[in-house]
């Protein structure tokens, strides 16, 4: 197998705030995995929080391809991303673009689409969130108009502004919301007082309301809360799962945080196990990681894939969007066809 990778940087369409602050770009770099005259593509997706970025992707990937010039056959899938894994500590978006890749790989060698390969049912209505950043009143009113065709709304929260936000929302459209406080609660009886009042506003669950580290109070507020408190931040890899069962009602899983769709498809078996409810979320990712990560959706309780819908340009033709739902096509791997605009040195 040869493996080759393209550094690119993604352009929103509009500035998008977020509680770690202010953007309006992300790098990325796509990688192309060629077997016997058959081609998978992934994605590294890194916004700046997770420490990665061209230059440590590349570097990675460099490293990544003498391990896979060893292998022949594709389908040892679990045989060669442990040994990717086992290169570096971290470098957790680079081992993603190699996961995505060998699976559309494989895909395309079996004629299968890997959401028919995990036994996910594709008629089941997969709506997808649409975010709503932190903005002014003007800027919510014109985000909330942009997001009329979808039925649920993720809004970010960790200000000062909180509840005039969602006021703000609520003065606009009653649709269902789900928040992402990005750690930003620092009291649990705070965000207890706010999980109530969010809850009295149609709000379905809260997403990591509370520092990471703070598990003891987290587990509490989950104990008392009337709706779902989430982990995102908390839990990024499979090895997670255990120190924050009991302490979260659910996991939010991005193939970024977790290496991809191998370790990504344990988490959710697992989970479930745990009796945990799971969102599939995304990165600012164009529509090769968010295809990828769309193979899952059918297996999930929540999506939060709307990645492609924010960007300036996308790479790849995958999965289409229509009346807020994520429709997926047939296409063998992650079913996704790169445009013109990408080229592979």
């Amino acid at each position: 197998m040869k493996l080759r990778f393209a550094p690119y940087t993604l352009k929103f369409k509009r500035p998008f705030s977020i509680a770690h602050g202010s953007r309006d770009s992300t790098p990325v770099v796509f990688t192309r995995l060629e077997h016997n005259g058959m081609f998978g593509y992934g994605e590294a997706s890194m916004p700046p929080y997770l420490g990665e970025n061209h230059d440590t992707v590349l570097g990675f990937l460099s490293k990544a391809e003498k391990i896979i010039q060893q292998f022949s056959d594709p389908n040892e899938i679990e045989i060669i991303l442990s040994e990717i894994d086992k290169i570096e500590k971290g470098n957790i978006a680079a081992k993603a673009s190699v996961d995505i890749a060998l699976h559309d790989l494989v895909g395309k060698i079996k004629n299968k689409s890997y959401h028919e390969v995990f036994g996910a049912d594709k008629q089941k209505n997969l709506f997808t969130a649409y975010t709503i950043p932190i903005d002014e009143p003007e800027g919510i009113f014109d985000r909330v108009n942009e997001a009329k065709d979808y039925k649920l709304l993720k809004v970010k929260l960790g200000s000062a502004d909180d509840k005039k936000i969602i006021q703000e929302i609520r003065n606009h459209t009653d649709k269902k919301i789900i928040v992402d406080a990005n750690e930003g609660w620092n009291d649990k009886y705070f965000a207890l007082e706010m999980a109530h009042w969010l809850s009295e506003r149609n709000v379905l669950f809260i997403e990591q309301p509370m520092p990471k580290e703070n598990m003891d109070d987290t587990a509490w507020l989950t104990s008392q809360s009337p709706i779902p408190i989430i982990a995102d931040e908390a839990v990024q890899r499979f090895s997670d799962l255990e120190k924050v069962k009991g302490v979260y009602s659910g996991i939010n899983i991005k193939l970024m945080k977790c290496t991809g769709l191998n370790e990504a498809h344990k988490m959710i078996l697992q989970a479930r196990k745990y009796g945990m409810k799971i969102m599939i979320g995304c990165m600012s990712e164009t529509s090769c990681g968010v295809s990828a990560a769309a193979q899952l959706a059918p297996l999930v309780d929540w999506i939060d894939l709307d990645g492609p819908l924010l960007i300036k340009e996308d790479y790849f033709d995958g999965v289409k969007f229509s009346e807020g739902k994520i429709i997926l096509n047939d296409l063998p791997g992650i079913g996704v066809t790169p445009t013109s605009s990408l080229s592979f040195s």
